[in-house]
């Protein structure tokens, strides 16, 4: 408490702080093991995969799954027009109203 604080400020604080100290003393030692539990407790999560900005930026590596994926999409062959206007007339667009191609 600094000289500026109010005496009634000052008496909140430290009740505050006397309130903080019992519940700590009332609180269970822990040990080491119960603050994280073991893998025998619950399923470990896996890494997230990286998505294809973080490679582009640099910030992962191209796992061989989405190498393997890219050159899939490379060496298939382009769409033809026919196509191309099938799938926009199948899709109803943002209001998912196929009479309103997008």
């Amino acid at each position: 408490m600094n000289a500026n604080t109010p005496p009634l400020q000052s008496s909140i604080n430290e009740l505050v702080d006397e309130q903080l100290e019992l519940a700590a003393s009332r609180l269970p030692a822990l040990t080491p093991g119960a603050l994280h539990p073991s893998p025998m407790d619950h399923d470990e999560r896996s890494a997230p995969h990286a998505s294809l900005e973080d490679v582009l930026l640099g910030n992962a590596q191209a796992s061989t799954e989405m190498l393997e994926e890219l050159t899939a999409l490379q060496d298939a062959p382009p769409l033809s027009e026919e196509e191309l206007a099938r799938q926009a007339l199948a899709d109803g667009g943002a209001d998912n109203d196929p009479s309103t191609p997008e």
